[in-house]
């Protein structure tokens, strides 16, 4: 089943309470794609959306179904000081990271039957928007190598492909790394 273009959507804001509420849109998909859900570890922002992203001044996203007012999108905004310049990857602090990046895209994520909404692509513009009207300028995007699609999406956004890294995820997932220069 694909999203119903003619069914209401709104994207906005995540408030601070919702966490549990976007860790099920995340849960999902991890569940359709056979990946190891970690509660207290690898997804614990998850449950905490105020100190994990709120509070700091980054940004974290939500798509919500206007008929069921059911979270069927997440999309985060992470700022830190710029990294290391350069045109491929670096590690930094014992992880492999995009050079030259000042922010990263997080927990972009649709569920199943919302897909093919226009959603993901609403998703990501807002992020951008956002890390635009924060200052960034370079956009880091680490995704496993099996959502391809998404890959479709960060390309159309002008991201491109500077590296892999193994994930330190449960699943030890092996990933691409991509930028997005913002400015």
């Amino acid at each position: 089943m694909s999203g119903d273009a003619s069914r209401q959507y709104e994207v906005r804001m995540a408030l601070a309470h919702e966490g549990t509420a976007a860790a099920d849109v995340v849960h999902e998909v991890y569940d359709e794609y056979g990946f190891t859900w970690e509660a207290d570890g690898y997804h614990a922002d998850l449950y905490a959306l105020g100190d994990a992203y709120l509070k700091r001044d980054d940004a974290f996203f939500v798509a919500v179904d206007g008929a069921t007012s059911r979270l069927v999108g997440t999309a985060a905004l992470v700022r830190f000081a710029p990294l290391p310049p350069g045109d491929t990857v670096h590690t930094v602090d014992e992880t492999v990271r995009v050079a030259g990046a000042d922010c990263s895209l997080e927990r972009l994520y649709v569920r199943k039957g919302a897909r093919r909404a226009g959603l993901g692509r609403i998703l990501m513009q807002r992020t951008i928007d956002f890390a635009k009207s924060r200052g960034a300028q370079r956009l880091e995007i680490w995704s496993d190598k099996r959502f391809v699609e998404a890959h479709r999406l960060y390309a159309a956004f002008g991201a491109v492909v500077v590296g892999e890294r193994i994930c330190d995820d449960p699943d030890q997932s092996p990933e691409w790394g991509l930028k997005i220069q913002l400015g």
